[in-house]
């Protein structure tokens, strides 16, 4: 029994290292999401290996009341679906510092983030069109800082892949 659940186990896990990747070395565009405010990021994905990446985004507002920049970093690991489709699945965290013009507070955080997606790179042009879900974590010791610690950020993205 043991040997037949062996063969299960490590069958998966060949299907799944087996799928050819279409990752870039190089992908850099915009983060479009609601994500507290912060509305655009600036992203840029790494190629480290054949089906895994790092994304780094970058975060800014600048309002009448709130100024803010959030810099986030995700290790993600890609599966081919089929064709240039492909779906991602990451942890990582971030930093961020917020400053509320208003009421003359300001102050920094910590988070940490999931990322669950999935993405199209066309095969004409070198673009990438994403859309996914990052769970935020919020950690600060400020009390004006957030009424919640927890913020689901729905995003669409759209990079130049090099």
């Amino acid at each position: 029994m043991k040997k037949i659940i062996l063969s299960a186990v490590m069958l998966v896990a060949l299907s799944f290292t087996a799928q050819a990747q279409d990752i870039s070395k190089n992908a850099l565009g915009l983060r479009l999401g609601d994500n507290d405010g912060f509305g655009g990021e600036i992203s840029y994905q790494r190629g480290l290996g054949d089906n895994n990446r790092l994304e780094l985004d970058l975060g800014f507002r600048n309002s009448n009341d709130v100024d803010a920049f959030k810099l986030t970093g995700i290790y993600q690991w890609v599966w081919n679906i089929d064709g240039g489709f492909n779906w991602y699945a990451g942890v990582g965290g971030g930093l961020g510092s917020w400053d509320n013009n208003r009421f003359d507070v300001n102050g920094t955080y910590a988070f940490v983030a999931g990322d669950l997606g999935i993405e199209y790179n066309f095969k004409e042009a070198p673009i990438q069109l994403a859309l996914d879900i990052r769970p935020e974590l919020y950690f600060s010791d400020d009390d004006n800082f957030r009424t919640d610690s927890f913020s689901p950020d729905l995003a669409l993205s759209i990079r130049y892949r090099f």
